[in-house]
């Protein structure tokens, strides 16, 4: 039996706890969570040396808190809304707590992969925040806070780089991991502090059978998406992760039909407006991702290919911080357009802004002030498209089931960003330039990339001229059934 309590009662339960307070803790676990996982970019090229290892043992210190992220969010997701999703973020914090321990008193391979993984389990604080925000924000507050804790995700990515590199040039490398538990502590006191519990709970059976088959099948994909450029795309291990991952989850997809109590209600899934909402987030992770991919590589390039524009980690990462700072401007933005037009419109502007931001760096890439502007454009479109997410998702799900939807559109965007580093380090890795002994990526190699990004977003935008009616036909936060 589910209990369901409308965000108009469950508003009450914040009276004594300040609104911006919520949204402010909230948003910063979302932030910190993204900073987790950019946190080891600027020392990937010295983990080889750091951890006596080969680069390729190393590349698993990023794969680990991938393949845990994408397994954990949906089961944490399904876990709020059955016990308590205030209940399952500490949760969340307190594992990325552990896991950057884990890391900061190891200096060898396997833990540090291990407390990355453990890192991974962070990733569930987004739909989680989102969720808790539908059940316990007033409504006129709902849209702008959903909206920012959406972005989170860019703005923790974009401002996370240039503070890591700071950390890593100054300081021993552990300090990176001390940092991460220290940041996690202070979320966990604060959501303490500050969130309320929600009362909005579905109650029931967690589906073991589901969560089994859910997890191997995405950790074959996604294993085989992040791998295949290294163990080859028409390698025996690549084809058959490809394959069993498509064996699993149909097995997996009978299964969730027909049992009681799914872990992803994929009758819910299947909805026009959640389906294609879903679909447009995979493309417009993609599009975020090969900004991440495209830019610091330029910045960092040699002067001497006649294209790079010679600037250290540091410099680097400062030149991308602004698209954070934009991200986070255009989700109140997107939250104004939302209120008058629907997440829809919103949506849509978000993908052409970002698809017309990557159309200006091929030709905008002379010097880093050009790159600033284009991240700030893909950045704003990113922040418009992020904010209008959650509304889509949340209008069209019961508010017993936010958190699991929230949680699988969450998956969705990792599934983009998983396949925009794959697809990107392709492109990257096959059209390059000879510099001395070494084949670095080559003018035509960025610009193809920026090109790919820009589709990905039209992709994005198309997608979403067809979820029906402005995206809006429930009311966010009230009880429906699709």
């Amino acid at each position: 039996m589910s209990t369901v309590i409308s965000p108009v009662e469950g508003a009450e339960s914040t009276r004594s706890t300040h609104v911006g307070a919520v949204v402010s803790v909230l948003a910063l676990g979302g932030i910190v969570m993204s900073l987790m996982q950019t946190l080891v970019v600027p020392i990937v090229p010295e983990l080889p040396t750091l951890l006596h290892a080969s680069a390729s043992d190393t590349s698993w210190a990023i794969t680990a808190t991938l393949l845990a992220g994408a397994v954990v969010t949906p089961m944490v997701g399904r876990l709020g809304d059955m016990v308590g999703k205030r209940r399952m973020l500490l949760l969340s914090v307190c594992v990325l707590v552990v896991g950057s321990l884990v890391c900061a008193l190891s200096s060898s391979l396997a833990p540090i992969v291990v407390g990355r993984a453990l890192q991974g389990f962070g990733v569930g604080v987004v739909p989680l925040g989102i969720s808790i925000m539908r059940d316990e924000l007033p409504a006129e507050k709902l849209g702008s806070a959903t909206a920012m804790m959406s972005a989170s995700l860019g703005v923790g990515g974009a401002l996370g780089l240039p503070a890591a590199a700071l950390i890593a040039q100054n300081a021993n490398w552990h300090v990176l991991f001390w940092t991460s538990a220290g940041l996690g502590v202070l979320v966990f006191a604060l959501v303490l502090v500050f969130v309320p519990e929600s009362r909005v709970r579905s109650g029931g059976r967690f589906d073991l059978i589901g969560g089994i088959g859910l997890s191997a099948g995405l950790i074959s994909l996604l294993l085989a998406i992040s791998k295949g450029a290294d163990w080859g795309w028409i390698s025996l291990p690549t084809d058959g992760l490809f394959t069993a991952a498509v064996g699993v989850l149909l097995l997996w997809g009978w299964w969730e039909l027909r049992t009681a109590a799914p872990l992803v209600d994929l009758r819910t899934t299947a909805n026009r407006q959640v389906l294609l909402t879903n679909l447009a987030s995979v493309m417009v992770g993609f599009a975020m991702f090969a900004m991440s991919l495209v830019l610091p590589q330029l910045l960092q390039m040699p002067t001497a290919t006649g294209y790079g524009l010679g600037q250290s980690m540091l410099v680097a990462g400062l030149c991308l911080a602004p698209s954070g700072l934009v991200m986070m401007a255009m989700a109140a933005g997107s939250a104004r357009v939302t209120a008058a037009c629907g997440p829809k419109i919103s949506l849509i502007i978000g993908s052409v802004v970002i698809a017309a931001g990557y159309v200006l760096g091929v030709v905008f890439m002379d010097a880093a002030w050009q790159t600033i502007i284009v991240g700030c454009v893909v950045g704003g479109g990113i922040g418009f498209a992020f904010g209008a997410m959650p509304a889509l998702i949340m209008s069209a799900v019961p508010v017993s089931e936010t958190a699991s939807a929230n949680a699988v559109n969450s998956l969705m965007r990792s599934i983009g960003t998983s396949t925009s580093a794959a697809v990107v380090g392709v492109v990257l890795a096959h059209l390059t330039t000879r510099f001395g002994t070494h084949a670095l990526p080559s003018q035509n190699g960025f610009r193809t990339a920026m090109l790919i990004g820009a589709a990905a977003a039209i992709a994005a935008a198309l997608l979403t001229t067809f979820v029906p009616g402005r995206g809006d036909r429930t009311t966010v936060g009230m009880t429906s059934e699709p």
